[in-house]
């Protein structure tokens, strides 16, 4: 049997099931989101004219999970407009909806026999192929389908979401014992190729994978910040990023998930596993309970492990709980000799990892117990949860943020040096640890020629890891020896089939003199030996931007022939780029800010990560975009016009206002998706939910185009002249005396306001591209010579934020 998922319904509408719904909107899914009907009917639903048939009462639980989940931060939609691809319902009138969808996913509350007596009604509905899933975190799925007819058990599994499901690549999928083959890998693909997420295929155990894991690590973590008497802060500022955890750390994490979940979660574990050998380690301590009591359950009550707060004077501050007195106290900032020396040290992560692991302070002793015991409890759930490491270590990166899973780590470490130390801190070494020493494997992972290898615990030997024809590697390739050429910024690399990518590696991927040289250089290699070029990088960002600090330092020292020609640099690699003979696919993901927006926006394509955060946002440091960003705006703004329509006198003021409004006010895009509506990405562009495909599918856009593609014509721009700049002084009178900007803003404004007239010209006037280059780089630089920028900039450099001066 083929399945094939074009329409979903949702059968719970809180946080959750509405969050699941918005993204399966995100990927082009619609979606029907059904809930109960409200429990009673109050005094005040008749007086809104209501009755118990009125479905604004009846549908008012799905109702209030749709608006809900449009007002949630971050965004769980793409664009709001794709809420109008989710229908709202109840279970009691709507259940017939069911019988043309092709997947069912439950997401009500966790309560075995709510959920059995539901499926039960589902059973009776869905169409004989619909495929039926529960997004249950824990409950066991033979439990669930105890009472379920033949059919649906084969149809039937856990897709576990983490949430938020938009954000959070982990996807747990957890077959049951009748579930068909057919369907799990029908489903695992699905959920890789359409909503973008990161598979782990989990036995039927409580709480999987990802949550037995990782509350047992953030469990780990608070028993030895208790047992040690540290603080908060003290834990936080050891179990950070220096191991590889986010930025949150542990009570942050706390804080951000909800202390009632985790503590819920610890709590079911402690039930659900007896023989678990670490049982006692999921009992929530004693002062979380009192939290509990107390309702301090994170950022949802404004008060956790964290508390942020306002003094005598108004200003914000942040208190850390004293657990010992419950009570919250100043925020102190612990320093440890072995997380700063280890942060100071040359080398990548995992340089910097093992020397924290040696260190010989109090820190270091907490990250080897911490370390050594999560080691010690991820390798003694195999075969339990699954049957391989990089199950493990897959759920871990994915499902908490972790830079590295467990077993990676320990690599990192070194595999023989850490059981050393298990054995100093008298820790039982797994047996199948011991094994696979003795038998001389000494690492969990290998590369080989052919490919990456991991341990297999059953088969006591490496295994190639399955290598997905989805995902080009960059490093890979490198390993290859596929580099064409390289400099300090940025590689060109044959990624095959005649197709080559040029990837930034500055900080941040901020564009440089050796990023933008590398743009001019690999267009040259592009045009005479490869059918095309794809610009991407597996950076957290695409690029923010220019090296900003080496703009001020230039203007600070006068050298203006410098920074004019840096200007005028980088508008030529970006044109350059845009009319090479060959197609040109920009893959833009994360942020591509600034510089980043204009390399974007001069590719013959667009293959952005779902996942993009764009937008020319140059006017927040007191300057505007030089590197062609306001000329392309103009181009994409005016392309559609027809022939001979300025000259019949259409009216340019709407086209050029959005321009205008997307600049002067630093507008970024949240999604790819708003990035189209708001002119940054054209919407015949593609978008890539899943980042790992992005690589490949730009390439995919590269080989199409390669057979007809022409460069495009050079654009005459029409523009308003004078007229434009009269409008905007209006706007501008208006925003100043309101008090939303500074005098400087709009200073900086009115700049961009000459650019997008097009100079002193006549309303309807064509100008070429370079005519709006110049005027870009003049404005730049003469705002670049002015005391106010260079005050915004260093301010930016400093704190991290803009400055209104």
């Amino acid at each position: 049997m083929s399945y094939e998922i074009k329409k979903a319904a949702v059968l719970g509408a809180g946080v959750m099931g509405a969050a699941i719904a918005a993204h399966l909107a995100n990927a082009g899914i619609e979606s029907v989101l059904l809930d109960i009907i409200p429990f009673e009917f109050t005094d005040d639903d008749k007086k809104k004219g209501l009755t118990k048939e009125s479905p604004e009462w009846r549908n008012r639980f799905a109702a209030n999970g749709l608006d809900g989940i449009l007002k949630s931060k971050p965004a769980s939609f793409y664009s709001k407009k794709n809420a109008s691809m989710v229908k709202i319902g109840n279970l009691e009138d709507n259940l017939d909806w069911l019988s043309d969808v092709d997947w069912v996913i439950e997401v009500v509350i966790e309560n075995l026999e709510i959920k059995q007596d539901l499926f039960a009604r589902v059973e009776k509905v869905v169409k004989p192929d619909c495929i039926v899933s529960t997004n249950t975190s824990g409950l066991p799925i033979k439990d669930i389908t105890a009472n379920f007819g033949a059919k649906l058990k084969k149809h039937f599994l856990g897709t576990h979401f983490f949430n938020p499901p938009r954000y959070m690549k982990l996807l747990e999928i957890i077959p049951g014992e009748e579930t068909e083959k057919e369907v799990v890998d029908y489903m695992t693909k699905f959920c890789e190729d359409v909503l973008g997420k990161g598979v782990v295929i989990c036995k039927d155990v409580p709480n999987f994978i990802g949550n037995r894991i990782g509350v047992f690590d953030i469990s780990n973590a608070i028993k030895i910040m208790v047992d040690k008497g540290l603080t908060v802060e003290e834990l936080d500022a050891v179990i950070g990023k220096g191991v590889g955890r986010p930025g949150s750390s542990i009570g942050g994490t706390m804080d951000l998930v909800g202390l009632d979940i985790g503590y819920h979660v610890m709590d079911h574990l402690y039930e659900a596993v007896p023989d678990d050998e670490m049982r006692d380690m999921f009992l929530p301590q004693d002062f979380m309970k009192k939290m509990m009591e107390k309702k301090w359950l994170g950022n949802k009550t404004k008060q956790g492990f964290y508390k942020r707060t306002k003094d005598e004077k108004g200003k914000r501050v942040k208190l850390v709980l004293d657990y010992n007195k419950m009570e919250y106290v100043p925020l102190k900032k612990p320093k440890f000799n072995s997380v700063s020396d280890a942060k100071k040290m040359e080398g990548g992560f995992e340089v910097k990892l093992k020397a924290l692991f040696n260190g010989k302070d109090v820190a270091a002793d907490v990250v080897r117990e911490y370390l050594c015991k999560n080691f010690i409890y991820a390798t003694n759930r195999i075969p339990e949860i699954c049957d391989s490491i990089v199950g493990i270590d897959d759920a871990m990166r994915w499902g908490y943020n972790h830079r590295l899973g467990p077993f990676e780590t320990w690599d990192a470490i070194g595999v023989k040096e850490t059981v050393e130390m298990m054995k100093k801190l008298k820790l039982k070494v797994p047996k199948q640890i011991t094994a696979m020493l003795k038998a001389g494997y000494e690492s969990f992972y290998l590369k080989k020629e052919d490919g990456r290898y991991y341990y297999d615990f059953e088969k006591k030997d490496y295994i190639k890891l399955e290598e997905s024809p989805k995902i080009i590697l960059l490093p890979s390739l490198k390993e290859k020896e596929k580099i064409i050429k390289t400099n300090p910024g940025a590689s060109l690399v044959d990624i095959g089939d005649g197709v080559a990518c040029l990837e930034f590696h500055t900080k941040m991927n901020a564009i440089d003199d050796d990023v933008m040289q590398m743009i001019s250089d690999s267009c040259d290699i592009v045009e005479k030996d490869f059918a095309g070029m794809v610009v991407a990088n597996h950076g957290t960002n695409f690029s923010v931007g220019a090296n900003i600090f080496k703009v001020l330092v230039t203007s600070q020292q006068g050298d203006w022939d410098i920074l004019e020609q840096m200007v005028r640099m980088f508008q030529d690699v970006n044109m350059k780029m845009k009319y090479l003979e060959r197609p040109v696919v920009t893959a833009p993901a994360g942020m591509a800010l600034g510089g980043g927006c204009e390399i974007t926006m001069h590719g013959a394509r667009v293959q952005a990560c779902g996942e993009t955060y764009i937008g020319l946002v140059e006017v927040g440091v007191g300057v505007i975009p030089a590197g062609g960003g306001t000329k392309e705006l103009m181009v994409r703004c005016t392309e559609g016009i027809p022939d001979g329509a300025v000259e019949a006198g259409l009216n340019l003021q709407t086209l050029y206002a959005k321009v205008f409004e997307n600049i002067g006010m630093a507008k970024v895009a949240t999604s790819a998706v708003e990035a189209m509506e708001l002119g940054y990405i054209r919407k015949t562009d593609g978008i890539s939910i899943n980042r790992d495909h992005q690589i490949r599918d730009a390439k995919e856009v590269v080989l199409g185009l390669t057979k007809f593609y022409r460069k495009p014509k050079p654009a005459m721009i029409p523009v308003m002249g004078d007229n434009f700049k009269g409008m905007c002084d209006a706007i501008l009178f208006n925003m100043r005396h309101g008090n939303y900007v500074s005098d400087y803003d709009v200073h900086v404004v009115k700049r961009l306001a000459e650019v997008i007239s097009g100079g002193d010209c006549a309303e309807g006037t064509r100008v070429t591209e370079q005519e709006i280059l110049d005027l870009e780089r003049e404005a730049f630089l003469s705002l670049m010579g002015e005391s106010k920028t260079q005050d915004r900039i260093m301010h930016m450099l400093t704190t991290g934020r803009p400055l209104r001066n």
